[in-house]
């Protein structure tokens, strides 16, 4: 009986893994770089503006404030 092992293809899913990790690793590096420049300090800043003008979804408005005064016993 001979154990015939196939090292080639057990090596593939680790070497897959571990270039996925190096790739993410640049990625966040690049993006703490550029960030620090003026150019991604202006981009953040917009990206601020407008997250902080959105107005959907739930907001405490003095309207629903005074719906739960009511409400209360």
């Amino acid at each position: 009986m001979s154990t015939k092992s196939n090292k080639s293809s057990v090596g593939k899913p680790q070497a897959a893994r571990r270039n996925f990790f190096i790739g993410a690793g640049t990625a966040v590096g690049a993006a703490a770089v550029a960030s620090q420049t003026s150019i991604g300090q202006a981009l953040i800043a917009d990206v601020g503006n407008a997250i902080d003008s959105k107005k959907e979804g739930y907001h405490l408005s003095a309207h629903i404030k005074k719906y739960y005064q009511t409400t209360l016993i």
